[in-house]
């Protein structure tokens, strides 16, 4: 039996209790049969904690962050469907123009469907749609919460379509914002249990992980508290401490002779 499910409300709580694992599911057209995989996960207690918080930041850094939509905005390509994997509040995807996001957390979703975005529970290792669906997949700032980086960028080669593409936007670890945000760890607040990666080591990974033809973008070159109006952006990475890349699942060949 296929399930198709009306409400985007009915993806949190009310599922995971009813559907058994291998119980084909259907949502907007999407159909993957369910795995039991998603799941509350530890890291995503800080935000669940204080969505508020979180979502302020943006309000409080509102040039910085329209610095990252703008690095962002130059790699997306002109068509969807676009999903973005760690949505949060929405903040990103709503200025983007997406309108799916998965995201773990069960408030940061709430936040999210206030602006539109239909957010549904999951993790970026094991993502609730099937093969080939999504032209674009956008993640920012999120691959330093992972638990394996490497298995997320695989499974988001799964599910966008050959041709398509990955874009992944993070604090460069050897930036000064990076060394910042870094020498949280292990203390209290979002950044905890954070691990940053440098631009080179996520290249490395989109391309173990099967991507190919990366483009980079990159953005705030001051001192977070210096930045009162919009950065420029700079194509490359090594100067900005928040850097974009593009990488795209290239089309096989017997896929071109069909």
């Amino acid at each position: 039996m296929v399930w198709k499910i009306i409400c985007i409300c009915q993806l949190d709580p009310p599922l995971k209790r009813r559907v058994k694992a291998g119980t084909p599911i259907q949502y907007r057209g999407v159909v993957k049969l369910w795995e039991g995989s998603l799941k509350t996960v530890p890291k995503a207690d800080a935000f669940d904690k204080d969505p508020l918080g979180y979502d302020g930041w943006y309000d409080k850094n509102s040039a910085a962050f329209a610095s990252e939509v703008e690095a962002i905005r130059r790699l997306m390509p002109a068509k969807g469907p676009f999903i973005e994997v760690g949505v949060g509040t929405g903040r990103f995807a709503s200025a983007l123009g997406i309108n799916i996001g998965v995201d773990p957390s069960a408030k940061m979703r709430e936040f999210a469907r206030g602006r539109g975005i239909d957010a549904v529970d999951g993790v970026a290792e094991n993502l609730p749609f099937m093969v080939n669906w999504f032209n674009c997949l956008l993640m920012v700032t999120v691959i330093c919460f992972l638990d394996d980086i490497l298995a997320a960028f695989r499974e988001a080669f799964r599910v966008v379509k050959p041709g398509g593409y990955i874009i992944v936007g993070f604090l460069d670890k050897t930036s000064p914002l990076g060394r910042e945000y870094a020498s949280r760890s292990g203390k209290e607040g979002f950044f905890k249990d954070a691990r940053l990666y440098s631009a080179q080591e996520v290249a490395g990974y989109l391309t173990e992980a099967g991507f190919r033809e990366l483009t980079f973008t990159q953005t705030l070159f001051k001192d977070l508290k210096e930045i009162k109006a919009a950065e420029p952006v700079k194509d490359g990475y090594g100067e900005g401490s928040f850097v974009a890349v593009r990488a795209k699942k290239e089309v096989q060949r017997d896929e071109e002779d069909r």
